[in-house]
């Protein structure tokens, strides 16, 4: 690199830091006070957030379990974001997803459905659509790791804090965390009876409710249970075309979630913890608009009854075209208990074991072409489209201390069977329309009017010598896949105090990960079109000639046509297939981190670490050019399915400092990761892909400033992340992914910030006034795996507000409230238009919505 752009690139860096320290943004996050080992019986019982004079209210005392024990977060050496109950419920956070306006650096994304939802630090996440592959980002609920983003993106109800740690965490966070995790905590019972409850009303007829029962059952004994219902009509508007689809909105919303907590204390050291939890979501999602509509539009306008896709690339104007259900049905539900012993070993070592089953299932609906032609859909039906998982977990952990070290070991086990049911119908369109479309093709290789255009519609018929209308019809792939994966792992990480000012960590893990997949794919409909082309050639090449084709151009057009009618669904050398696979892996992980504390304010640390995430199977009808995984396109089935596990070799430089007497934090951490075999999804417009990429680093800083100002009630809260997340220069065998090789990682901007500001202060005596205000920057970024230009999304912001009058005893409150209050404009992912060469679809960021809140406690 030339000195000159190193020289840029340091100014940058020096920029990013001068605009967080300079910067006043991000959540409030209330003080907690750090626990004494054992409480006292009136701290125990005491209504949680009630404090008594003496307790510490400046941020020099918020604690965090970014290292599974409540540690000061400026004693923690690892990039943190800690966010309090206050901060969520003003901001809006009900889910994951919402999360992201508060964390630069997070990005959220959803694809055909909620279920496919992708969290992503710096740029690094998984690309996925389907069940095969796991989360770089771990989302752990209540101390249960959840195996894919999409299962843990539901309302999660009462939230005590929400942390999000940037980098490899599986020493301690276990598996699949080798760019992050997202630690939530619900708010467990306690001692006071407490009723809460809440209405809410916004714009697009929205209509949530809520209300939640905390009740002592005896001095050892609580109960605590929430309940919420919540309705929303779509921000879609939907063409029909013919039908069959009804539904003349999407992207609505309509779920119920419950949860019950039991608390046992029977002894000062024994304290056990039952959950139960039941959520269900039955909404419409998530159709596509288009960004570019390319010539074949003109094909599916003439097969539908309306326009059949958008007359003008449009987006924003938010109506899409779509003649099949895109219904999905989720259920999730789980059990766990967490037992927490202060044992008389060790010097009173503690003792936590998390037991945890789930059970998750979506059902959903798809219309594959995104158009009102009746070209190719999924059925919402579990026999043709099911995503499950049951999931069996356990964790063991041994913590304690002496004068000089802070120890922990532990061990982990899963056992998760997954079940996926694929299948795609193919439509009265989809024969006339994949006919002109490919014999149109082939004529603009030529000549115009050489090749004849007549009844275009008819040529597949010609070629397969079938009659119009029976190539292609019916259900062309009905697939099951059984999946079942054991994780067994023993950790340990432990923190020796070498002197007042120097404690050195280090932290292993070794994970033994087994998976088996069964596979049975079906062509229910016999798969007559492929079938024909296969059998005889001939018939295809005289079919081309009869069509004016040049005879010498017939052999090389041949294939390419035959390649058409064979699609993954279309193909019947699939029919029949049954495959197994099997896969073992045991790996190492670890970290080592130094940290120094120059004094009461100063701490600056360094660490290294490695993450991994396991390999899998791809879950979806794969087919190459030769059978293999790595060949190009073509139509011979893959049966290893298989891709290796990725690896990140993680490094970090940073300090966190303490300022205005404990009520000031700025924090800044330089990282560098290089990945391995990073695994990428990418969907080449039939079917989705797995590429192990060599080689994807990311650098920068990532930078956080807390501020609980001289003003009373005025708290600020922000952070700016600045990072460079490239794939390396190996060149990949696959043209369409022919733009990656040292090309900037897609959701990976260069810049992404958040900035928030709240405010409290007295009307009267017994009133109280609230706002916050917050906003999410994100620089220029590519949405696609292939980094189309057509799937560019410019630099946007969007901001969140709510201004709240309530009771100073918290007894009601009302809220005005906005989500996106500018409208922002945005794609969360652009993509290939499924069977449309030169057409591109979207799927949308919400537009605004804007409400009112009523809450009550008593």
């Amino acid at each position: 690199m030339p000195v000159s752009r190193k020289s840029r690139r340091r100014k940058i860096l020096t920029l990013a830091v001068a605009a967080t320290l300079g910067s006043m943004s991000l959540p409030m996050v209330q003080a907690q006070e750090t626990p004494e080992p054992a409480a006292s019986e009136e701290a125990r019982k005491r209504r949680p957030n009630e404090t008594t004079n003496d307790e510490p209210t400046t941020l020099a005392a918020l604690t965090v379990t970014a290292q599974k024990r409540e540690e000061a977060l400026q004693d923690v050496p690892i990039v943190v974001t800690a966010l309090d109950d206050r901060i969520i419920q003003d901001t809006g956070v009900r889910d994951v997803k919402d999360l992201q306006v508060l964390v630069p650096g997070l990005t959220v994304t959803s694809t055909q459905s909620e279920v496919q939802t992708v969290a992503r630090i710096r740029g690094i996440g998984t690309v996925g659509d389907n069940a095969g592959l796991e989360s770089s980002v771990g989302v752990v609920i209540d101390g249960i790791y959840r195996p894919r983003n999409g299962v843990g993106f539901g309302d999660l109800g009462e939230i005590e804090r929400i942390e999000v740690l940037k980098g490899p965490q599986g020493t301690v966070f276990g598996k699949n965390t080798s760019a992050g995790v997202i630690n939530v905590i619900t708010k467990r019972p306690h001692y006071i009876t407490q009723v809460e409850g809440e209405i809410t009303a916004g714009n697009y007829n929205a209509l949530g409710v809520s209300g939640s029962l905390n009740t002592p059952l005896s001095d050892n004994a609580a109960f605590r249970v929430y309940a919420a219902k919540r309705k929303r009509d779509g921000y879609l508007d939907v063409h029909t075309g013919a039908g069959p689809r009804v539904e003349d909105e999407d992207s609505d919303q309509n779920f119920h979630s419950l949860r019950g907590q039991l608390l046992f204390e029977p002894t000062d050291t024994l304290d056990i913890n039952f959950i139960a939890d039941f959520t269900s979501r039955e909404e419409n999602c998530c159709a596509g608009v288009t960004t570019v509509r390319g010539p074949t539009a003109a094909i599916i306008d003439a097969l539908a009854t309306d326009e059949g896709v958008s007359p003008s690339a449009d987006p924003f104007a938010r109506e899409v075209w779509s003649n099949r259900s895109t219904s999905q049905d989720i259920k999730d539900k789980g059990v766990a208990m967490q037992v927490d012993w202060t044992t008389p070993w060790f010097g009173g070592a503690e003792l936590t074991s998390i037991t945890g089953w789930r059970d998750w299932q979506a059902i959903n609906g798809l219309d594959f072409d995104f158009s009102s032609a009746d070209l190719l859909y999924r059925e919402a039906d579990p026999d043709e489209s099911l995503t499950a998982f049951e999931t069996l977990s356990q964790e063991f952990r041994l913590t304690g201390s002496t004068d000089r070290v802070d120890w922990m070991v532990g061990l982990f086990y899963s056992d998760e069977d997954l079940t996926r049911h694929d299948s795609y119908r193919i439509g009265a369109g989809y024969e006339p329309y994949l006919s002109t479309a490919v014999l149109g093709q082939v004529a603009s290789r030529f000549p115009a009017g050489m090749v004849n255009m007549a009844n275009a519609a008819t040529f597949f018929s010609q070629a397969t010598g079938r009659p119009f209308g029976t190539s292609f019809a019916g259900l062309g792939a009905d697939d099951d896949y059984e999946q079942n994966a054991k994780s067994t792992a023993i950790f340990t990480n432990n923190t020796w105090h070498a002197t007042d000012a120097l404690d050195l960590t280090l932290g292993l893990r070794y994970t033994r990960e087994e998976k088996t997949l069964d596979s049975i794919y079906s062509n229910p409909n016999g798969g007559p079109g492929c079938a024909a082309l296969l059998s005889n050639p001939s018939r295809v090449g005289a079919a081309l000639v009869a069509r004016g084709v040049p005879a010498a151009a017939v052999p090389a057009l041949v294939p390419q046509v035959i390649g058409f009618g064979c699609l993954p669904w279309a193909n019947v050398q699939h029919n029949g297939r049954n495959t197994h696979q099997e896969r073992e892996e045991k790996e190492w992980s670890g970290t080592l981190k130094a940290a120094y504390r120059f004094n009461e304010t100063v701490m600056v640390y360094a660490s290294a670490a490695r993450g991994y995430k396991a390999g899998g199977f791809n879950l979806d009808r794969v087919q190459s050019s030769n059978g293999l995984s790595s060949g190009t396109a073509g139509i011979v089935p893959v049966s290893d399915t298989s891709f290796p596990g990725e690896f990140v070799d993680s490094y970090e430089l940073g300090s966190k400092t303490t300022w205005a007497d404990g009520n000031l934090l700025l924090n800044a951490t330089l990282f560098h990761q290089t990945y391995d075999d990073f695994q990428l999804n990418s969907f080449l417009g039939t079917s989705f892909v797995v590429r192990s990429i060599p080689e994807v680093i990311s650098k920068g800083i990532d930078t956080e400033v807390l501020w609980q100002t001289r003003l009373d009630g005025l708290s600020l809260q922000g952070g700016v992340v600045y990072a460079d997340t490239r794939y390396g220069d190996d060149p990949l065998p696959d043209a369409d992914l022919a733009r990656l090789p040292g090309s900037r990682a897609s959701f990976a901007p260069y810049w992404s910030a958040s900035a928030s500001v709240s405010y409290e202060w007295d009307f009267t005596d017994t009133l109280i006034g609230r706002f916050n205000i917050g906003a999410k920057y994100m620089s220029d970024y590519n949405t696609g795996s292939d980094l189309d230009p057509e799937k560019a999304q410019d630099a946007y912001t969007v901001g969140n507000a709510r201004f709240i009058v309530g009771a100073s005893n918290q007894r009601w409150s009302v809220e005005a409230w906005a989500l996106n209050f500018t409208d922002e404009e945005y794609m969360q992912v652009g993509f290939d238009a499924p069977l449309q060469t030169g057409s591109w679809n979207a799927f949308l960021g919400a537009p605004r919505t804007y409400g009112l809140t009523l809450r009550v406690m008593y």
